[in-house]
């Protein structure tokens, strides 16, 4: 045999191993067997595995079902990855794979058990003294080990990336709500011109649908703390330890440092994934808030001379290769395409719940947890990069804005208590076909108000 490679042997036969790799003969069969995409599971995924495979080691040492020794080894294993960010290009593996997520389980109990071994003086391939099954996967099933596994890497990615964010947008958007206090502009309904609106109340707008998002978020934040492990293959227990599910669940608490709970009906936590798919759906309210904004601030900001103009938005790059001096709304552009692929992924995530959930397991475990896990990565990034780029040095067009306020036709509205709205109809009608202000057709009209016309018609007071 070449001495690049190590013959493994399995149920199904021989195999050829690069003899480098901490992988075995079930990962090689996965990269030979599906050369589909190209697309890995994320670090997040990888580590948070390797998070659950520890407390399980641990359990089964509290247990005394493993020894001490071949344990001792295997936290080194892990602790390599954990702590000293090793061995993420040991997993190859395509995302389109079995539905329950077992090539990727066998991986890492293949790289934990080789490296394990490795340690222990023993030759990588030959599964003892350390075994990928029977020790680093004891007590275990795929089919609780990678739900439970897209449940931590999801509260990772929550906790560690999108929470954060959210809290620095709300402060941007308080900090741009204070900035515009004072300032009345056009207020539109339809695209059309309506009553003022102060720009600080379209901001507190926004600022109140992230809120909400946010509380969203952090209730499935307390969903997902619910876990399956320790159901083994169909929430049974089949092969566990009576008091290996309780102690796994105190442990994942202790790692994780969040308040992990054991699903109550593990069975469910196995067949379904609706827990995800109501993360999903958050994740898709979040970015439909956030597609408004992104929107509203690119119309507000359209121009500079025959668009809206109320905003001034930060020049940050070239916006054409043949209009000199032209700049462009990029950072909204930027956050409305990563919102259109969330409202993407959500789709997957439903399908994969609706057509995988069939009797006790389903089968869409890995494209569930991908997308979600991409929805949130790049919702975190661009939500970051539109504050960085775009919030920040956000300013009004003031001079436009008190201009267009001049020639507001629904100042009219205002009018409507004292003299009716027909006869308002007929002032705002004459005003638009004559190009006038309100003030000068009421003036021409002869039409006297027991109030200062001035201050009924002060945009300020309307608001």
């Amino acid at each position: 045999m070449n001495e690049e490679f190590r013959k493994e042997k399995d149920v199904l036969g021989e195999m050829n191993v690069p003899s480098n790799v901490y992988w075995g003969i079930n990962t090689q069969r996965a990269i030979q067997n599906f050369q589909i995409s190209k697309k890995r599971f994320p670090d997040i995924f990888i580590r948070s595995l390797a998070e659950v495979k520890k407390t399980c080691l641990l359990a089964n040492l509290e247990l005394k079902l493993v020894e001490k020794g071949i344990g001792d080894a295997l936290l080194l294993s892990m602790k390599e990855i954990l702590e000293e960010n090793k061995h993420f290009d040991q997993f190859p593996i395509d995302i389109y794979q079995t539905g329950s997520g077992t090539q990727t389980n066998m991986n890492m109990n293949e790289v934990l058990a080789n490296r394990a071994n490795e340690i222990m003086g023993h030759p990588m391939g030959k599964k003892y003294p350390v075994h990928p099954n029977d020790h680093v996967n004891k007590g275990q099933s795929s089919n609780d080990v990678i739900p439970t596994t897209m449940h931590v890497s999801v509260l990772h990615l929550l906790s560690n990336k999108l929470f954060p964010v959210i809290k620095n947008l709300i402060e941007t958007l308080n900090q741009k709500i204070r900035d515009f206090n004072g300032i009345i502009k056009v207020g539109r309904t339809h695209l059309q011109d309506a009553v003022p609106i102060p720009i600080s109340l379209e901001f507190e707008v926004y600022r109140k649908q992230i809120e909400i998002s946010e509380k969203r978020l952090k209730y499935v934040f307390d969903e997902l703390c619910y876990i399956p492990l320790g159901g083994t293959a169909l929430g049974t227990g089949i092969n566990a330890h009576k008091d290996f599910a309780k102690i796994v669940v105190r442990k994942l608490s202790e790692i994780t440092k969040y308040p992990i709970k054991l699903n109550p009906v593990k069975a469910e936590g196995i067949a379904s994934h609706n827990t995800l798919v109501n993360a999903s759906a958050a994740l898709r309210q979040l970015s439909l808030s956030l597609m408004k904004m992104a929107n509203d601030i690119r119309w507000m900001g359209s121009g500079p001379r025959a668009g809206l103009s109320e905003l001034i938005l930060p020049q940050n790059e070239p916006g054409s290769s043949i209009m000199p001096g032209k700049t462009n709304p990029t950072q909204s552009e930027a956050l409305i395409q990563v919102c259109i692929q969330v409202f993407g992924n959500d789709a997957i995530v439903s399908f994969g719940e609706g057509y995988g959930s069939i009797l006790d397991l389903n089968i869409c475990k890995p494209i569930i947890i991908y997308n979600i896990l991409d929805s949130i990565q790049i919702l975190s990034n661009a939500i970051q990069s539109f504050i960085e780029n775009c919030l920040l040095d956000l300013k009004a067009n003031k001079i436009q804005i008190n201009s267009q306020l001049e020639k507001l036709i629904m100042l009219v509205t205002n009018l409507s208590p004292y003299i009716g709205y027909d006869k308002c109809s007929v002032i705002a009608q004459k005003a638009f076909n004559e190009g006038k202000t309100i003030k000068e057709v009421i003036m021409e009209m002869g039409l006297e108000f027991d109030e200062d016309l001035d201050t009924l018609l002060d945009p300020k007071k309307m608001v």
